[in-house]
């Protein structure tokens, strides 16, 4: 796959994107492992672990990861689809707020992740050349089909960082 076009995507999203070098369904499917494995070697006890007052505890983070991924894709589909429909946008602290992920044990939400990218990479897999090449208006902003696989790859990468940095102190 040919490297991503900075026309191709807004530079909202530019700081994920940067995160991603190489073949991006390569790393898509690393994520599948590494992900898990980092939630795994959390303490339980950080799990609800917020660094400030009005900040997303880990398992909130990790819920966050999840519903974006699922709308990523899901504009994905449309836009694959030559659905030339505008999109809205998700309000994310909606998001978390009625999610209840604090409910749910770290596992869970690891099991579920495992779920959801195992099914999208089934789609990105699939799509073929022109198909990656569509693009559709979502938030306002044009952006292709294979934009959002570098943007779920790189919004991973960017909260694992967060949670790193900020939430265990590394």
């Amino acid at each position: 796959m040919n490297p991503l076009k900075s026309d191709e995507y807004p530079a909202i999203y530019s700081a994920y994107i940067e995160t991603v070098t190489g073949d991006v369904l390569k790393l898509l499917n690393e994520q599948i492992k590494t992900f898990p494995a980092f939630l795994a070697s959390i303490p339980t006890e950080k799990s609800e672990y917020a660094y400030a007052e009005g900040k997303w505890t880990v398992k909130e983070v990790v819920g966050h990861v999840i519903d974006t991924e699922r709308i990523m894709a899901y504009r994905a589909l449309r836009f694959a689809r030559n659905d030339t429909k505008e999109l809205i946008g998700f309000e994310p602290e909606d998001f978390v707020a009625n999610a209840r992920f604090n409910e749910r044990s770290l596992k869970s939400l690891s099991d579920e992740f495992v779920l959801v990218r195992k099914s999208n990479l089934a789609l990105f897999k699939r799509l073929n050349d022109h198909e990656l090449m569509r693009k559709g208006i979502a938030s306002e902003r044009l952006i292709s089909v294979r934009a959002f696989m570098y943007i779920i790859a790189g919004h991973l990468n960017h909260h694992r960082n967060v949670i790193r940095e900020r939430y265990l102190g590394e």
